[in-house]
């Protein structure tokens, strides 16, 4: 439990950070729970804070947090950079990309961004597109986000850009055919959310599919979902990593290694 002088320093080490990223000219984005709530009305405990940089601006950012004194880390080169706080109880994830490759940060993010107010700062929130596009694949044993893009199309569904998340997951769209899905599973009276052109396109992307000769690479996409649960397809089925078109072995296997790691502690 966080007592009022821990959250008083959380709270100085935040806008810190914050403050810092901009007197360096470096653009970023707040996502997590504070887009959430803002796009939901959902409310959370802030365990941490999430910042979107593009690519370009990972190591500037990192060395400009660092010459304040706080450490940093270059955690994942595909897609995460950390800086915590000088007593290592708080930290900031430095986002400019994700855990499967797939959903890099460039500058139409920032083109589309919604300005709110956070730590007492006017700051701006990733898009609730990209939102949805990043956590539509978060599907571990530990973590699954598909009740976050559920709130976010029932929250948003009448102000979404549906074309440009539509163009987002580009040819991933069975995997966000699959949450609309599951939307009307969820709620059953709001399917006017979701635009019937939507549906209507991507299941005829799915009969396309259907009638189409079967891919003959054996590949498993798997991995772009879980980065544990497909690990018999890879490594024992042999099917190839599809993540690979993305990754270098070597991050892939880091990335792995690392959910091994949080499996295995008690």
């Amino acid at each position: 439990m966080q007592t009022s002088l821990d959250r008083n320093q959380s709270y100085r080490f935040y806008r810190n950070v914050l403050e810092t990223l901009r007197q360096g000219k470096i653009p970023f984005l707040i996502s997590g729970g504070f887009a959430l709530e803002h796009f939901t009305g959902i409310s959370r405990d802030i365990k941490d804070l999430d910042i979107f940089v593009l690519e370009t601006d990972i190591e500037p950012a990192l060395q400009a947090l660092a010459e304040c004194g706080y450490p940093t880390e270059l955690t994942f080169s595909h897609w995460l950079g950390k800086v915590h706080d000088h007593n290592r109880t708080d930290y900031v994830d430095l986002i400019f990309s994700s855990g499967n490759g797939l959903c890099k940060v460039d500058p139409t993010w920032f083109e589309r961004a919604v300005p709110s107010e956070v730590f007492d700062m006017i700051a701006y929130l990733c898009p609730p597109e990209e939102m949805i596009w990043q956590k539509a694949f978060i599907m571990e044993r530990e973590r699954y986000d598909g009740a976050d893009v559920a709130h976010l199309i029932r929250a948003q569904g009448h102000a979404l850009d549906w074309q440009r998340l539509v163009d987002l997951f580009g040819p991933h769209w069975r995997v966000l055919l699959s949450h609309l899905i599951l939307f009307g599973f969820i709620y059953p009276a709001e399917h006017a959310k979701i635009p019937l052109w939507v549906t209507q396109r991507l299941l005829a992307s799915l009969d396309k599919e259907l009638a189409e000769p079967s891919i003959r690479e054996q590949i498993c996409q798997g991995p772009f979902l879980s980065r544990l649960q497909f690990r018999v397809d890879t490594e024992t089925w042999g099917y190839n990593d599809a993540r690979l078109a993305t990754m270098s072995p070597e991050e892939v296997a880091q990335w792995t290694a690392a959910a091994n790691e949080k499996e295995d502690k008690p």
